[in-house]
C-alpha cells in the first residue's frame, strides 16, 4: 500500500482524543504532501535544520512537532516553527528555551521527557527530577514557556510485558502530576507510543502517538 492507504488504515486504529504526530524525518516534501492532502496536519521532526527547512517550504497550517534531542545552539531552528517540543530533557534546556523566547518575543509549548526505559542511552528526567522541577515552577513560573505534559519512550524490545509496564508507570506519574498541579491548566498531553508499540501506548493513556514507519515505510 502507499502513503495514503497506510495513513487511512492507521487513522482507523487511533481513537478520538488521541492525536497522530506523523514522523516525517528524512522524508521528502512530496511524500509529506501526500499525507497532508489526506488531511494530516501534524508532522514530527527530530533534526532542527530539517524542521526549519520544511517549515519554511511547506504549507503554513502544518503543525510541526519536534521530537529529537535538542541542543542549546539549535533552539533558534526549532522554537520559531514548532507547535510543540516533545523532548525537553533537562532543566538547563528548559530555561534556555524560555530565555530565547523572552529575547525574541516568542512563546513555546513543551513536554518534559521522562526516562522510563531500560536503555541508559535514552534521554530525559527521572520522575523525581521532573517532580522537583514542577514544584519549583509553581513558585517561580517560566516567562514564555508552557509545560503541556510529558513524553516518554519505552525500551526497544520485543518484551511486550516490559513495554506495557513502562507505559503504565509513565501514565501513573502523569496522572499524579496532573492532579497535584491543577493550576497548570495546559498540562494535559502524554506523548508515548511509536510504530512498534503505539497500540499499547493508546490503551495505557497516551494522547499523542509518534508514528512514521507504519505510514511512510522503512527507510532504505
Amino acid at each position: 500500500m502507499g502513503i495514503q492507504e497506510n495513513l487511512a488504515a492507521l487513522k482507523k486504529e487511533i481513537p478520538t482524543g488521541v492525536r497522530l504526530a506523523l514522523v516525517s524525518k528524512f522524508q521528502s516534501n512530496e511524500k509529506i504532501m501526500e499525507a497532508y492532502q489526506q488531511g494530516q496536519k501534524i508532522f514530527a521532526e527530530s533534526r532542527p535544520q530539517e524542521l526549519e527547512q520544511k517549515a519554511l517550504s511547506l504549507p503554513d497550517d502544518i503543525q510541526w512537532h519536534f521530537i529529537g534531542h535538542l541542543q542549546s545552539n539549535k533552539i533558534k531552528m526549532v522554537v520559531p516553527y514548532a507547535t510543540l517540543i516533545h523532548s525537553v530533557d533537562s532543566e538547563k534546556l528548559l530555561y534556555e528555551i524560555d530565555d530565547y523566547c523572552v529575547k525574541n518575543a516568542l512563546t513555546a509549548n513543551v513536554l518534559l521527557e521522562i526516562h522510563v526505559a531500560q536503555e541508559a542511552t535514552k534521554q530525559g528526567f527521572t520522575m523525581e527530577e521532573a517532580e522537583a522541577l514542577m514544584e519549583k515552577l509553581i513558585k517561580e513560573p517560566l516567562k514564555c514557556v508552557t509545560i503541556c505534559g510529558l513524553m516518554g519512550m519505552a525500551t526497544l524490545t520485543e518484551d511486550t510485558i516490559l513495554i506495557q509496564k513502562e507505559f503504565s508507570i509513565l501514565y501513573s506519574f502523569f496522572a499524579r502530576m496532573k492532579q497535584r498541579h491543577l493550576e497548570m491548566h495546559d498540562f494535559r498531553e502524554l506523548s508515548m507510543g511509536m510504530s512498534n508499540d503505539y497500540k499499547y501506548a493508546i490503551r495505557l493513556g497516551s494522547s499523542i502517538v509518534r508514528i512514521g514507519t507504519k505510514v511512510f515505510g522503512e527507510r532504505l
